[in-house]
C-alpha cells in the first residue's frame, strides 16, 4: 500500500530542517526499504510514497514544499511509466529534484530519464551511504551518476547537462539563429529563412557568442553540436 502525506507534510507550509523526499517505486519492498534508510538520517524525511506514476503526481499535489527530492523507480511501466513521470513532474513542479534509481538498468533507459528531466541517476545496489549521497547532492543541484552504469552514461549526461545550461542561457530565437547557423547558411541567408533582417541575425550571433563565451559562430556551432542542441552541417 502507497504511503501518502502525513497531515503535517500536506498542510504545513513551515520552514522546516529536513529534506523531504517522495518516493516513487513500483515494489512494496524497495519502498519499505528506502524509507527505513531516508528516516533513518535525522536531516531527511520521507514525506509520501506511491507505487505507479499517477499515485506519485497525486502525491506531489498534496505536498506543501517549496523543493523536495522525487525518487523515481525506473521500473515503473504502463503509459504512465518512468519516463512519462520524470517528464510531468519537471512540467508541473519545476523546482522539484528529481533522482531516478535502477538495478543495473540499461544505459538505454538511464540516459532516457536524463533527457526528460531527471538530474541524476543511482542504482540501487550502492552502498547506502553512496544512496544518501545521492539524494544530498540532487538536491543541492548537482549531477548525480551512481552505480556500474555510469561511466557508460557520463558523456551523454554530461551533454544533457551542457543542453539544459545552453537552454537557460539563449532565448529562444537565439537557439533558432544558432540551428540555422550549423547549416552551414551565411548571415543573409539566415535572414531570408527566418524572415528578418541580415543586421538581426548578426545582432543575436553577437549575443550568443557573448554568452556563451566564444569568439566566432564555428565555437558557437560546436559547443551547440556537443550538448545535441543541432546537427553540425557545414558552418563556414
Amino acid at each position: 500500500m502507497s504511503r501518502r502525506p502525513s497531515p503535517e507534510a500536506a498542510a504545513s507550509p513551515a520552514i522546516r530542517r529536513k529534506l523531504g523526499v517522495v518516493l516513487v517505486d513500483p515494489l512494496p519492498v524497495v519502498r519499505a526499504g528506502i524509507s527505513l534508510l531516508v528516516d533513518g538520517r535525522p536531516d531527511m524525511e520521507i514525506l509520501a510514497e506511491a507505487g505507479d506514476g499517477k499515485e506519485g503526481v497525486d502525491a506531489l499535489s498534496r505536498v506543501r514544499r517549496t523543493r523536495v527530492v522525487v525518487l523515481v523507480g525506473l521500473g515503473l511501466e504502463g503509459e504512465r511509466d518512468a519516463s512519462w513521470l520524470i517528464r510531468t513532474v519537471r512540467e508541473r513542479f519545476p523546482s522539484h529534484a528529481l533522482l531516478a534509481m535502477g538495478a543495473n538498468a540499461d544505459p538505454t533507459m538511464i540516459s532516457r530519464a536524463l533527457f526528460v528531466g531527471a538530474d541524476g541517476y543511482v542504482d540501487k545496489n550502492v552502498d547506502p551511504v553512496d544512496f544518501l549521497g545521492a539524494i544530498l547532492k540532487v538536491a543541492d543541484r548537482e549531477m548525480v551518476l551512481q552505480g556500474p552504469v555510469a561511466a557508460a552514461v557520463g558523456q551523454i549526461a554530461e551533454s544533457i547537462e551542457l543542453r539544459r545550461d545552453l537552454d537557460v542561457r539563449l532565448t529562444g530565437r537565439e537557439r533558432e539563429v544558432l540551428a540555422v547557423a550549423a547549416e552551414g547558411l551565411t548571415a543573409r541567408q539566415i535572414a531570408t529563412r527566418l524572415g528578418v533582417r541580415e543586421r538581426t541575425v548578426t545582432t543575436h550571433l553577437g549575443r550568443i557568442y557573448g554568452k556563451l563565451g566564444v569568439g566566432n559562430r564555428l565555437s558557437a556551432i560546436r559547443m551547440a553540436a556537443r550538448s545535441g542542441m543541432v546537427s553540425v552541417g557545414s558552418p563556414e
